[in-house]
């Protein structure tokens, strides 16, 4: 029981994470149509920060604002160099750029800073264990999921009562709507890309102060299995993509805790023939968005 316990707090942990990266790929694609994979770039970048933070003795607390303030600066660079001239071109057009982004970044980091991975140093606390009931939990897993239920109830409060979130909401209901009453709309695109960095921001610092250590790809897994779990939850749903990013965490954790040990390396193929199964029997996904307009033939 107590192993159980146990590794339902990591599940959260992880799935925290993939929440937070799946909101931010949501958030964009509600209102674009676009599937960002230049996102875990932005992971990256934040990784990065926190790396040179450390090596200049920056405080941590001082560390992670500035690293989740690159990452928001860097989606909106993003989004006005390389999105805003192909916003009138094509989906496919624009998921290549996204695709593009991703590449260009990736091989900077690798020509400027190094092609190798590079630890991070993190404060000692972090690596260090807590018993709470009977449980020997890490501090990093507790520290995970206090900072992604304090995102959640942010995200959820900024939404529905400041001016902006209101604006995206409308946005992703109908954006030529939205236009027509008044919404700029390269002030909402900018906003939803400005959030989608917050939230990958955020979700870089509970992945690098779980592996201490920071790699050009370091973004390309933990967003990859973002975009499982958005189409999970139900793509362009902001709740969906919440519930998607836990349960994929949950299958994960699990399917690696308690799996028996010949079966183990075939843990990735069952944990997305899992995801498969239950899309076949929600095909619009968990908690799909009230826009979605599909059509079963």
């Amino acid at each position: 029981m107590d192993l159980f316990l146990q590794q339902t707090v990591n599940a959260i942990a992880l799935g925290g994470t993939y929440a937070l990266l799946a909101l931010g790929l949501a958030v964009v694609f509600s209102i674009m149509g676009l599937i960002n994979f230049a996102h875990g770039e932005l992971m990256t970048i934040s990784g990065y920060v926190l790396m040179y933070c450390g090596l200049a003795a920056v405080p941590f607390p001082i560390a992670v604002i500035l690293a989740i303030a690159a990452a928001v600066f860097a989606a909106i660079a993003m989004e006005r160099i390389a999105f805003r001239p192909v916003r009138g071109g094509s989906g496919a057009t624009m998921l290549v750029t996204s695709f593009a982004v991703a590449m260009i970044l990736q091989v900077t980091f690798q020509v400027f800073i190094s092609a190798r991975s590079q630890p991070v140093l993190l404060p000692a606390i972090l690596s260090e264990s807590t018993s709470l009931g009977g449980l020997v939990i890490g501090v990093n897993k507790i520290a995970a999921v206090i900072v992604t239920i304090v995102m959640l109830v942010f995200l959820d409060w900024f939404m529905k009562h400041q001016k902006t979130g209101i604006a995206m909401r409308a946005a992703a209901e109908d954006f030529a709507v939205a236009r027509l009453m008044g919404i700029r709309a390269n002030t909402v695109i900018a906003g939803a890309f400005a959030l989608s960095g917050l939230l990958a921001g955020v979700a870089a610092v509970l992945w690098v102060s779980q592996r201490a250590s920071v790699d050009p790809l370091m973004g390309f897994t933990p967003v990859l299995k973002a975009f499982i779990a958005a189409i999970l939850g139900g793509l362009g749903s902001l709740r969906g993509a919440v519930a998607g990013g836990f349960l994929l965490g949950f299958i994960e954790v699990y399917l690696s805790a308690f799996l028996p040990r010949e079966f183990q390396e075939f843990r990735e193929p069952i944990g997305l023939a899992i995801v498969v199964i239950v899309l076949l029997f929600r095909p619009n996904g968990l908690l799909p968005a009230a826009t979605l307009k599909a059509e079963k033939v």
